[in-house]
């Protein structure tokens, strides 16, 4: 059970990350003399000595009679200058913290960036722990670096329920799968669902990042209605790929929303069904289909290509006939609008650069090790959305005069 004074401390912590976030984005340096990271590094450094304290107190310690006993501050000069960090200290006086140790002043030149930056790019426990040793002269343990990393935990948290924008122009819904153990010991699959969206301003942001046991149209239910409950009103557009169910479950939230289900999924899916002697001569038919200038003169490629490929391939063509109004939703629109909705491409750029620092995990030890590291490397994704998309201000009004109130400029 935590204290008062514990909850406080986390509190401020993630105050005191969100105007770190703030300073960056208003164009801030990172490192050096006034710096952004100066006030983040130290509360870093408070909470990796609290997480040793966490993990070097454990049930046999507590036992036996040893808890906390106050803290000691000190200054400590760091590449960002000084800081003051307090070191917890047990009844027993056996607490030996190797991030700052007792007598010790200077952090370690270059650790600042290290500290912060190991787990968020994909590290393993070991691999930090190696970097520990190397550097600090000292090994630490694995469950010391899971206590110490658990404490984003509560910024997750903040993050994931903190208000959105009333109105976002286009979002883009998809999943990322994993494989994490079970509480039986069993490796599952876990589904991460990412909602991406772009504001009036024309930034990205990740609007939600949610964790189920499998992807469907039920859980996508209960994500769009958190959405809806953190303040979005209104989606004027959503891309999907063609999972069953998924543009009923946004109706029934945001009826008015224009739904696009994601050509190159559409294109994938039917490739795997051609054979492979056919498959370039299939792909210049179908390319016509979905490159038409207009919706009329798609139909008519449409209808070409059922009658040279039907006989052979009468599902693949019932598929492009089936989910034809969703996936031609598109060409109402300009061309520099078409070519942000009629594919997820966009969301699955945001999930390449996941995996990259997620492709050596084989599988996670739970759902908790999963999301603390792709929350830090969405974390660091996200310093790079700084700018509008390209061309937004054309974009924008030719959005403002298609759906009018919904969409005011002024």
């Amino acid at each position: 059970m935590k204290t008062v004074e514990e909850m406080k401390e986390e509190m401020d912590f993630n105050a005191l990350g969100q105007e770190v976030l703030e300073e960056l984005k208003a164009g801030k340096p990172l490192f050096g003399k006034d710096g952004a990271f100066g006030p983040m590094l130290e509360s870093i450094l408070n909470a990796a000595l609290e997480g040793e304290m966490d993990a070097h107190l454990t049930e046999k310690c507590r036992s036996q009679g040893d808890r906390r006993n106050g803290k000691m501050s000190k200054q400590v000069r760091t590449p960002v200058g000084d800081v003051t960090v307090s070191t917890p200290r047990d009844r027993d006086s056996t607490f030996d913290p190797q991030f700052i140790k007792k007598r010790e002043t200077m952090l370690a030149e270059g650790m600042a960036e290290r500290i912060l930056g190991l787990y968020a790019l994909g590290n393993s426990t070991r691999q930090i722990s190696d970097y520990m040793e190397e550097n600090l002269g000292s090994r630490i343990s694995a469950e010391t670096i899971s206590s110490i990393t658990d404490r984003i935990l509560p910024e997750v948290k903040a993050w994931r329920s903190r208000s959105l924008e009333p109105v976002y122009a286009m979002v883009w819904l998809d999943a990322i799968h994993y494989k994490v153990m079970d509480e039986k010991g069993c490796a599952v699959s876990r589904a991460i669902y990412n909602v991406l969206g772009i504001d009036k301003e024309g930034r990205k942001d990740l609007l939600g990042m949610y964790i189920a046991h499998s992807e469907g149209a039920n859980f996508w239910l209960s994500v769009l209605t958190d959405l809806q409950n953190r303040g979005v009103e209104d989606i004027l557009i959503a891309c999907i790929d063609g999972l069953k169910g998924f543009p009923d479950a946004i109706r029934s939230v945001y009826p008015q929303t224009v739904i696009q289900l994601c050509v190159i999924h559409q294109i994938r899916h039917s490739v795997k069904y051609v054979g492979s002697k056919y498959q370039k001569e299939f792909m210049s038919d179908l390319k016509k289909v979905y490159g038409a200038p207009t919706k009329e003169q798609a139909e008519e490629q449409l209808d070409r290509l059922e009658e040279r490929w039907g006989s052979d391939y009468p599902i693949v063509i019932k598929s492009w006939r089936d989910n034809w109004e969703r996936l031609s939703e598109y060409f109402q629109f300009t061309p520099a609008i078409r070519r942000l909705i009629y594919t997820t491409n966009t969301v699955e750029g945001y999930h390449r650069q996941i995996r990259k620092v997620t492709k050596n995990k084989g599988v996670f030890p739970n759902d908790t090790a999963l999301e603390k590291l792709v929350y830090l490397a969405y974390r660091n994704i996200r310093r790079k959305w700084t700018m509008p998309l390209a061309n937004w201000g054309t974009i924008a009004q030719q959005l403002a005069i298609k759906f009018g109130d919904r969409f005011r400029l002024l």
